[in-house]
């Protein structure tokens, strides 16, 4: 079984995910860190961005973060190509994860962009983490030491809230630990003993 969670920036995805994996058999997998690698060590991934950022996108062959993240962010095309580029070798990475993990109760797969890039399909369940947007902002802020303005831009690129709220069949409102902990323990129960 795969259970897709996400949520949109600041949410605490990777908070809820830390929880999860205190539980025994089952796997855990960040579409974004794994992302991160690949666009580091992926030679068609790297050959694709230059061709279409500019030789500036690595540096020391690796990737140039916040010049990429200047394009793409203020600019829905340049993230739609980004996307592009990225995310097919991101899937077939994970497909290669769910065949190597059949033993387990079932995968969690953690990704921000599920429902915007249609990898909901993907999935047999759904978690979507939410929060108040003041609380969200001022996360990425601290964490990212970003701007208000900066934070907002990303909010706006990614799907509604409600919108992933309404095509969810969990949500987790993370606001304190000890309530959200308390939520992912009821949500696994349900996973692994067949309530679901």
């Amino acid at each position: 079984m795969i259970v897709g969670l996400t949520g949109g920036i600041g949410s605490g995805k990777s908070t809820v995910a830390k929880m999860f994996s205190e539980f025994k058999k089952i796997a855990i997998y960040i579409a974004d860190d794994e992302a991160k690698k690949l666009m580091n060590t992926s030679v068609e991934i790297k050959k694709q961005l230059v061709s279409e950022f500019g030789e500036k996108t690595y540096i020391e062959d690796k990737l140039n973060r916040p010049y990429l993240a200047a394009i793409v962010f203020k600019d829905k095309k340049k993230l739609t190509i980004l996307n592009s580029i990225v995310h097919p070798v991101v899937n077939n990475h994970f497909q290669n994860f769910i065949k190597q993990n059949t033993d387990k109760d079932y995968i969690l797969y953690e990704n921000a962009i599920l429902f915007e890039n249609k990898n909901d399909f993907f999935c047999d369940k759904i978690i979507t983490v939410t929060a108040p947007l003041e609380i969200r902002i001022n996360r990425v802020v601290k964490r990212d030491n970003s701007t208000k303005e900066e934070v907002l831009n990303r909010i706006k690129n990614q799907c509604s809230e409600t919108k992933k709220t309404l095509q969810s069949n969990y949500i987790i409102e993370n606001i304190t630990l000890t309530k959200t902990k308390e939520q992912v323990l009821k949500i696994h129960n349900y996973l692994t003993k067949g309530f679901a």
